[in-house]
C-alpha cells in the first residue's frame, strides 16, 4: 500500500464543506465505510521533517560512480547527513508551500535513503544521474498517528556533465539549486496525483543507479 492509499479511519472526524477551488494537495481516498462520503480530500502540510539516517554511508572518493549512500560535493567538506538534509527540507519545503491551504492538516516525514549527486570528475566529463530516493508518510497534524503507509519514491533525474554543466554554473544554476528545484516538482506530484511521481527512464546510468 503506498502513500495515495490513506487510511480511512484517519477521516472519522473530518468535516468536509466541499472541494477547495485552489490547487492543493489532494489525495484519493478509498473509503471502506459508510461514515464518510467524499471521493477526495485536501491536505494542510503543517510541517515538513527530513531526516537522514546516520546509518547511511559517506563517499568522498573522486571517481566516476563511488559507493556509499551520500555523495555531496558542493558544499565544504563537512557534515555531509546535515548537508543533505538542508538540501532536501529546503525542496520539499518548496514544493509543499506552492500547494496553498488544504482542509485536513497533516505533517509529512520524509526519510532519505540516498543522495547521490555527482563527483568533481563525472561533473566536468561525462555527466550522470542524481540519484535521489526517499521514504515520504503523511501524520495527521493534530495527534501524530500515521495516515498512510510509507511510499518510496525514486526521485532520479540526469545531471549536467562537461561544458554543460560549467554553461549552467556560470549562470548560478548549481547543482544544489536543479536538486532543490526537481524536489519541489517530485513532491508536488506525489501528493496531487494518484499515481504520485514516476521517474524517467534514464536509460544505463539510471539502472546503474539502482544499486
Amino acid at each position: 500500500m503506498n502513500i495515495r492509499r490513506l487510511t480511512a479511519i484517519a477521516f472519522f472526524g473530518l468535516a468536509v464543506a466541499g472541494c477547495s477551488s485552489t490547487e492543493t494537495a489532494t489525495r484519493e481516498i478509498p473509503l471502506e465505510t459508510a461514515a464518510i462520503s467524499p471521493d477526495q480530500v485536501s491536505l494542510d502540510v503543517k510541517q515538513v521533517r527530513v531526516s537522514v539516517p546516520k546509518t547511511l554511508t559517506v563517499s568522498e572518493a573522486n571517481r566516476y560512480y563511488p559507493g556509499g549512500d551520500i555523495v555531496w560535493r558542493e558544499d565544504p567538506l563537512g557534515d555531509r547527513h546535515a548537508q543533505v538534509q538542508a538540501i532536501v527540507a529546503a525542496g520539499i519545503q518548496e514544493g509543499v508551500d506552492a500547494l496553498g491551504t488544504g482542509q485536513y492538516p497533516v505533517i509529512l516525514d520524509v526519510q532519505v535513503t540516498r543522495f547521490h549527486a555527482l563527483t568533481e570528475k563525472a561533473r566536468y566529463t561525462t555527466g550522470g544521474v542524481h540519484s535521489i530516493k526517499f521514504y515520504v508518510m503523511l501524520r495527521d497534524a493534530k495527534t501524530g498517528q500515521p495516515i498512510s503507509q510509507p511510499d518510496h519514491v525514486e526521485a532520479d533525474f540526469r545531471a549536467l556533465g562537461g561544458q554543460a554543466a560549467v554553461q549552467a554554473e556560470n549562470r548560478g544554476i548549481t547543482q544544489k539549486v536543479r536538486i532543490t528545484k526537481h524536489l519541489a516538482q517530485v513532491i508536488q506530484q506525489e501528493l496531487t496525483t494518484n499515481e504520485g511521481y514516476n521517474a524517467k527512464n534514464l536509460g544505463f546510468y539510471g539502472v546503474l543507479n539502482q544499486f
